[in-house]
């Protein structure tokens, strides 16, 4: 598999032990392919994960070998990377990493991490989310134009609400929207207002939209999971590598440009991906690496507030 490989990331010197193993058998990329690859888009991911204690979803072997998620901080983990300490509804703790650099980033890389799970929250206040989560998930019988109208009907409620939200793929079929708040109220009442929005969302389209928890009631709509704002719920964060050896995202919709692999968007449909396959990825990475540098800015200053949840909840529920 080759001898170590350092990379010089922001000033620090990363290494990358076995850098020839085989990751994805299908397209012969390797761990080296899967650290460059963050190398090049680590301002990006750097924005979706700064300050966030994060998941990491680990494949030493590859993505035919055996994985799991480490919520705890690996022990050996460099004195420069920080952590932050998120409590379980089950009352147990965990320290996790909190990415600050691009050298941490790639460092987890180096383990074997492909996809990064960030928390709603900031190490300095892991009990107050800043980001409202939304996950349009396409059932049986939809695809991701479905889930393309469904966003655009959420921006609507939104916008008149007083919040701006953030789409990006899934890298699946569906469509995530986050949605920045004020660190001031806790994750129940955080869920709450997701619980308000979705119902909103359904009240408005409910021959498209459900929030049906079973799924056998569900039908062929586009399913709005308010639960990814549960605490102890994440999401795949953007520019996040997928165990997938080809895109998952469709490639066209209806018309629109094909959604672009690597990117979140501060503009809403067409929705431009965010979370892609490694095949999707790298074959844009290797071949035009200047299409991986980050195009977009995550938003330093939440906007709006949850502070309407109660009263929409009510309206909701009485509709």
């Amino acid at each position: 598999m080759g001898e170590s490989v350092e990379l010089t990331v922001g000033g620090r010197t990363v290494r990358v032990t076995n850098p020839g193993k085989v990751y994805f058998p299908e397209r012969g990329f390797t761990k080296l392919d899967l650290a460059r690859y963050y190398l090049a888009v680590g301002e990006g991911a750097l924005r979706a994960l700064r300050d966030r204690p994060t998941t990491l979803e680990r494949y030493p072997d590859g993505v035919d070998g055996e994985s799991f998620f480490q919520k705890r901080a690996p022990k050996n983990l460099p004195e420069w990377i920080p952590t932050g300490r998120i409590s379980f509804p089950s009352g147990r703790h965990a320290d996790e990493i909190c990415p600050t650099e691009t050298a941490a980033v790639v460092w987890a890389a180096n383990l074997g991490s492909l996809t990064f799970h960030p928390w709603p929250v900031r190490r300095g206040d892991t009990e107050h989310p800043d980001e409202l989560r939304i996950d349009l998930d396409p059932q049986p019988g939809t695809d991701y134009e479905d889930a393309v109208r469904a966003a655009g009907e959420l921006r609507q409620v939104l916008d008149e609400l007083g919040l701006r939200g953030w789409p990006k793929t899934s890298g699946g079929r569906g469509l995530h929207v986050f949605v920045p708040i004020a660190p001031e109220w806790t994750f129940t009442q955080v869920r709450r207002s997701a619980i308000a929005i979705a119902r909103e969302l359904e009240r408005r389209a409910p021959e498209r939209v459900t929030t049906k928890w079973w799924k056998e009631e569900r039908g062929e709509k586009i399913f709005v999971d308010y639960n990814q704002t549960a605490r102890d719920r994440t999401i795949a964060s953007a520019y996040s590598v997928r165990p997938a050896p080809r895109p998952r995202s469709p490639r066209r919709c209806a018309g629109r440009r094909s959604p672009t692999p690597g990117r979140a968007t501060s503009t809403w449909p067409p929705c431009r991906c965010a979370t892609a396959s490694w095949a999707m990825c790298t074959r844009t990475w290797t071949s035009t690496p200047s299409a991986w540098r980050p195009r977009w800015s995550w938003p330093r200053e939440t906007s709006g507030n949850t502070a309407w949840a109660t009263s929409r909840i009510r309206r909701s529920i009485r509709r």
